[in-house]
């Protein structure tokens, strides 16, 4: 396995953190794993927090995923922050995987930085009384 996945629970979502190697193989992977987690936990909010090593992923392999990982979320994750910290990796691509994600009926907000993820989720939370 090209990657590791620490899950945290914090007070209304569930904070993935992903280290290893970029790679489809590890971005199908790890979404799985956490998808597993969040419905083991009934959990309704996420933040994926990915610092992933190397390039990024080609674009067909982004879209795939994103298309796929969103038709699992629906009814299950009402909101799901992503930071990519890993500067090296190019933002557009993100942003692409966050539009098709969106384009499928995802709630799939792309964040600069963990603490800008962390107050849109609480935000939400609070405004639908939420909790994970």
């Amino acid at each position: 396995m090209s990657y590791t996945v620490e899950l945290e629970d914090r007070p209304g979502y569930l904070h993935a953190r992903v280290t290893g190697v970029n790679s489809r193989e590890a971005v199908i992977g790890y979404t799985h794993d956490i998808h597993k987690a969040c419905v083991e936990r009934g959990c309704h909010a996420l933040l994926i927090e990915e610092n992933l090593s190397g390039p990024s992923i080609d674009m067909s392999s982004i879209f795939q995923v994103a298309a796929d990982r969103s038709r699992q979320a629906l009814g299950m994750l009402n909101w799901i922050a992503y930071v990519d910290v890993n500067e090296e990796h190019d933002r557009s691509r993100m942003k692409f995987a966050e539009d098709v994600a969106v384009g499928r009926g995802a709630n799939m907000r792309l964040f600069d930085s963990v603490a800008d993820a962390e107050r849109w989720l609480q935000s939400g939370l609070a405004g639908a009384g939420a909790a994970r």
